[in-house]
């Protein structure tokens, strides 16, 4: 059912219905009370026609201005690009958007990044108007900026950049802009690529030789993987001193599994199936088309045996990582807890330098590769890879890249064959 009424401190009428769901609330821009009575009746009929299904909304048409057009597909009124200043053009982006399209985080990220844009280009200019040498001057005038007393890096930029191409190309779709989008040709600094995965001796090393800063040390300690026999020693030291009983299986679970820290706090009791001894990962983002995507990864004799502990002193809910507030009241691990508890237990002794979960991630995978396993199972194991990290770790194919140098230059065996002839 469809209902009027008359606005308070006001002469106009307003409607409201549920239409899948939703409550609708709409100005009908008319204070006739006659004429506000039919616009309702022919709503309430163009409802009754959708729920039996004799007509049905047309693609491409928005379900509300199909009723409020009597059952008829709305002529498109294509709002003025003109018109649009950046505030107005992110709210309709986000009014437009399907719930559960983007995950949280990722729009969460575009306000960061729209912020900015805002900030510099001013909230209410005109997104038509904006042409490439304006963001060349942002992109200047943003590389100038400090975050926590660091500058702010191109990679940063860049991505800011990349959510305001997005959106452009979304309002060129929407009939809201016209054109190709400024941001070609905008130039930035060349950056380094990350460096591959080193050992921690490795590491000290290099900086035992002295002349590098410390945002320099912090480089090379992102790129620090663990060698299998180190996984182990952090392992028992996380066991040794973790604070709660879920911190242990949690750190063995990422080591063993190549989880993200997401996917381990995502993670469900139901994904744990002690009898194929596999573990399902729960990953976001890697499709275009499902929310949820997943991945199937083999257990190891250690995971196997700590799960199993574990979920005889589980203390219920359907999260395999959760923590007790209280006496009774169970709660899911957060992404921040999971972090606090890492950093916690590890903040004593040689393994300081771990500071999040990549660094099982990056131990994970170059450990395979130093075993020589074949890159396709590895990309399996780990879920969406990209070729730039990938190469971080295909020096630590030894056989396979020695093989590929003595097909081509010899082994140096028919030397010394020829020699000893």
């Amino acid at each position: 059912m469809a209902s009027i009424q008359r606005v308070k401190n006001s002469s106009k009428f307003t409607i409201r219905f549920r239409f899948q769901g939703r409550n609708i609330h709409r100005s009908l821009g008319t204070g006739d009370r006659r004429k506000a009575t039919g616009i309702c009746s022919r709503i309430e009929e163009t409802l009754h026609l959708l729920e039996t299904g004799r007509i049905e909304v047309p693609t491409g048409s928005d379900p509300i201005d199909f009723i409020f057009a009597d059952g008829k597909k709305p002529e498109k009124k294509p709002i003025k690009a003109k018109s649009l200043g950046l505030t107005a053009f992110h709210a309709t982006y986000k009014e437009k958007l399907p719930a559960g399209r983007k995950e949280a985080s990722t729009l969460d990220g575009e306000e960061i990044h729209l912020k900015h844009l805002k900030r510099h280009l001013g909230p209410s200019r005109k997104v038509q108007s904006i042409t490439k040498s304006d963001l060349q001057n942002y992109v200047s005038s943003r590389l100038k900026e400090k975050y926590h007393g660091k500058p702010i890096q191109p990679d940063t930029v860049r991505k800011e950049l990349v959510t305001f191409r997005m959106l452009w190309n979304w309002g060129v779709e929407e009939g809201l802009l016209v054109g190709p989008s400024p941001t070609k040709h905008v130039a930035l600094p060349l950056t380094d690529e990350k460096p591959p995965f080193m050992t921690r001796q490795e590491i000290e090393a290099i900086i035992a030789r002295g002349g590098l800063t410390e945002d320099d040390e912090n480089r090379l300690w992102e790129a620090v993987y663990l060698e299998s026999a180190e996984v182990a020693q952090v392992l028992e030291h996380v066991r040794k001193n973790a604070q709660h009983p879920f911190i242990y299986p949690m750190m063995v679970f990422v080591a063993h599994t190549s989880a993200r820290r997401s996917e381990m706090v995502r993670s469900m009791i139901e994904d744990i199936d002690f009898r194929s001894g596999t573990v399902v990962l729960r990953e976001k983002k890697k499709s275009r088309t499902k929310a949820m995507t997943y991945r199937r990864v083999d257990m190891s004799p250690l995971l196997h045996e700590v799960m199993q502990d574990w979920m005889k002193q589980h203390p219920g809910g359907q999260h395999t990582f959760c923590q007790l507030k209280g006496f009774r009241c169970v709660t899911p691990l957060t992404l921040w807890q999971a972090q606090h508890h890492l950093k916690q237990t590890t903040k004593e002794g040689k393994w300081s330098f771990i500071t999040g979960f990549h660094v099982f991630r990056h131990s994970f995978a170059s450990n395979l590769a130093a075993a020589g396993l074949d890159q396709r199972i590895i990309d399996e194991f780990m879920g969406h890879q990209t070729e730039e990290m990938r190469r971080r770790y295909r020096h630590l194919f030894p056989a396979q890249r020695k093989a590929a140098i003595e097909s081509v230059f010899g082994s140096g065996d028919e030397g010394k064959v020829a020699i000893a002839g």
